[in-house]
């Protein structure tokens, strides 16, 4: 039996899955049984955590400084162009101080040009984490957004989300001791509870995107239970997204294959089957308005449950 779980105010919604068809309501007892639990939830009226973030590049005016809320931010000397180029040495003392004296653990790192090259962005990671050994550090690099702005914003929201993804996956190991646990992505699939603590950002519209299936499969059952059932029809799913250069057709294959990869390591860590994993999708399109050779790619993998 598989447990979709959607979590809602004021109590969670269970529906047990048995080839293909629900049943509802469940029982602690049943639940805690299940081969494994799919958790349907939307993160963003969940309490966040204040974020120091480190953006390397060059100075700005005020109004284009990170947007960290109730954290604090600073600016860095570094980063790169968006052909691999260095603009500027990185100014690892400022980094060490900055670290040193934030008063906070989460971070969130993003560079001038990470997409390309990401050196600066892990350089300041390791700075930090001699600094602040719990530290949980994100790095905008991992979320391929060409542009710095809407990159950095979801670096920030990924580091301050993970706190309360820590304490949801935790809750729900407590509830479901033994069970194993996975989250719904926003775009569709699942990931692990390991996954969801490290990339939240991932599960931000889970339960939207859980509810929007369900309802397909499920029309006229009350909302919950059709994002519970969404959930758990669902299957371990990874993107990856990066900006590549490549001159020539054998250069562009190259760095497909290795963006092909990473997706299929990503989706084994989101918790799929190693020999299941295949590749689902490849996009790649060209960046017109940049250097000839630079192309965004997005490669979606999957894979069966354990």
């Amino acid at each position: 039996m598989i447990l979709g779980v959607a979590l809602v105010r004021p109590s969670p919604v269970l529906v047990a899955v048995r080839d293909g068809a629900p049943e509802w309501p469940v029982s602690r007892v049943a639940a805690r049984a299940a081969a494994r639990a799919c958790v349907a939830v939307d993160l963003g009226d969940v309490p966040t955590a204040a974020v120091a973030a480190i953006r390397v590049g060059g100075p700005c005016p005020e109004a284009l400084r990170p947007r960290v809320g109730s954290g604090t931010a600073t600016i860095v000397r570094g980063g790169h162009s968006l052909t691999g180029r260095v603009l500027a040495p990185l100014d690892t003392e400022a980094v060490r101080r900055f670290a040193a004296t934030c008063g906070l653990s989460d971070f969130a790192v993003t560079a001038t040009g990470s997409p390309m090259l990401a050196d600066h962005e892990l350089a300041v990671a390791a700075i930090i984490a001699a600094e602040v050994p719990q530290a949980r550090i994100t790095l905008s690099y991992e979320f391929g957004h060409p542009g710095l702005r809407e990159r950095e914003e979801a670096t920030i929201r990924n580091a301050a989300l993970g706190p309360e993804a820590g304490r949801i996956a935790d809750e729900a190991a407590r509830e479901l001791p033994g069970v194993p646990v996975f989250f719904a992505r926003s775009g569709g699939g699942l990931v692990s509870a390991h996954y969801f603590r490290r990339y939240p950002l991932a599960c931000d519209l889970g339960g939207t995107a859980s509810l929007a299936r369900g309802r397909v499969a499920l029309p006229g059952v009350p909302g919950e239970v059709a994002a519970a059932y969404g959930a758990a029809i669902g299957r371990p799913e990874a993107q990856v997204e990066r900006i590549v250069q490549a001159r020539g057709r054998a250069e562009l294959d190259r760095v497909l294959q290795d963006a092909r990869d990473e997706a299929l390591t990503r989706v084994v860590s989101a918790g799929a089957l190693p020999g299941s994993a295949r590749i689902a999708e490849t996009t790649v399109n060209p960046l017109s308005y940049l250097p000839d050779g630079l192309y965004r790619v997005r490669v979606t993998a999957e894979g069966a449950m354990p």
